[in-house]
């Protein structure tokens, strides 16, 4: 159930008028601000002081008095405690949620066997899990590479939702396209009457999930904020998405050792099958060039893979992902997870202020060490202070990182270890007020 929703239209028209009144300022002119200053950041120039990203995940909900199932269940309540959360803590852009795209009727009606979510399988107010599996058995490599497409099909979604579990007995329909009719005879079988069903069903819940947040980024441009991020590009590497959503942890360990060549060769499957549909860069848009996913250390930092391991299994795709983004007119914004000590060094073969870097564990030393001036990068204010620490330690932490760390440009601040979630939003603000305070140049 929907709790009530202002009209947006009047919470916008309240806001701008506020902001005006509180800055001196439309808020045309301070989107334009905020982003020259993460702009300049970017490109390794000093801006007026060090700029600041929030992820906002549930923080926002929490801070706006909802459980964490409204993320799947209440989008139009959920979108309006992030615009709340945006416009009273002000950081220089923002990361929306990890789920706003996920409606919970629809994940319920294909029964998602990956994804355990609040209000669905979980109780309503339970942080969203993924659930490792191996959804590509380790024998189907040369079924995934001579065609992924037939693979999703009939393989993954059969695997991936319980619903969708009469795909698998499709014939494979690129080869018998032009023998179409004689094939379709095959959804004569009353499952595939349920599939439609179940299908109709799960869309129509997630078109109107969809359309409760359309045109958001528009809405916070509009206040004055411009997005952490955009969609486009094709930056993630290929080692971590058959490591995340086909093969799974103990699966991706085991392909090391059993089967190196045919992991190597999906993994450049993968770049190929995602070069081949990338829409590059549009220079009239704004915000141009625009920052995107750049990928995300899952099961390839320092923990998970020798630093032979990666040179042979997940750097020399996920390179050339980097580079065509960048070459498509995008600014790639990597997100490291674990740690990455023994990382760094090779993101120097990227080219100079094309890219971003942001850091949850790492040594900051050494990664300033090797990558200053050469990227920016995005430090990182710790999650456990910002729960359990108090409003004073956490303005004495962000302070001595914007000092130490942001000498020269090329530094962001980044809160949280992927998101703020149990944050006390006393903490947050006084590390946003700190960067205000000690992060000018």
């Amino acid at each position: 159930m929907e709790t009530r929703v202002i009209p947006e239209q009047d919470i916008i028209k309240k806001a701008r008028e506020d902001i005006q009144k509180k800055t001196g300022k439309t808020p045309e002119e301070l989107w334009q601000e905020r982003e020259k200053r993460v702009v300049d950041a970017i490109n390794l120039r000093e801006p007026d002081r060090v700029p600041v990203t929030l992820r906002l995940d549930n923080f926002a909900i929490r801070y706006g008095g909802l459980t964490s199932s409204a993320a799947f269940y209440e989008p139009g309540s959920h979108r309006q405690a992030v615009i709340k959360t945006v416009l009273d803590f002000e950081p220089d852009i923002y990361q929306p949620p990890a789920n706003v795209v996920n409606c919970g009727l629809a994940l319920e009606a294909l029964d998602a066997r990956r994804e355990r979510w609040p209000g669905g399988n979980l109780p309503h107010d339970a942080g969203n899990q993924i659930k490792d599996m191996d959804l590509m058995k380790e024998d189907e490599y040369d079924l995934f590479i001579t065609d992924p497409t037939d693979f999703m099909q009939r393989y993954y979604l059969p695997r991936a939702f319980g619903a969708l579990a009469p795909l698998s007995r499709l014939p494979h329909l690129s080869e018998r396209a032009m023998d179409f009719p004689r094939a379709a005879a095959v959804f004569a079988a009353p499952e595939f009457l349920e599939v439609a069903r179940i299908l109709h069903e799960a869309g129509r819940a997630q078109e109107k999930y969809n359309r409760a947040w359309r045109g958001f980024d528009e809405t916070m441009a509009s206040l004055g904020f411009p997005q952490h991020q955009y969609a486009g590009g094709i930056a993630d590497a290929p080692y971590d998405l058959i490591a995340d959503y086909l093969r799974g942890i103990a699966g991706i360990m085991t392909d090391i050792y059993r089967r190196p060549e045919k992991l190597r060769a999906a993994c450049q499957k993968i770049l190929d099958w995602r070069l081949a549909r990338a829409i590059p860069a549009n220079p009239a848009e704004p915000g141009y060039p625009k920052r995107v996913r750049g990928g995300v250390f899952h099961l390839s930092s320092d923990r998970f893979l020798s630093k032979k391991q990666f040179e042979t299994f997940c750097w020399p795709t996920w390179k050339k992902a980097l580079l065509a983004t960048i070459e498509m007119g995008f600014i790639p914004w990597t997100h490291c997870q674990g740690r990455v000590d023994d990382r760094l060094e090779y993101f120097l073969e990227l080219p100079k202020g094309k890219f971003l870097i942001r850091f949850t564990d790492v040594d900051m030393d050494r990664a300033r060490a090797i990558l200053g001036g050469h990227c920016c990068l995005a430090g990182n204010i710790p999650s456990p202070l910002l729960q359990v620490g108090s409003p004073s330690e956490v303005e004495e932490y962000t302070r001595n990182l914007v000092q130490v760390y942001g000498k020269g440009g090329g530094f962001m601040v980044t809160c949280g270890n992927g998101g703020l979630d149990d944050a006390k939003p006393a903490n947050v603000k006084a590390a946003l007020d700190a960067i205000k305070k000690y992060g000018r140049y």
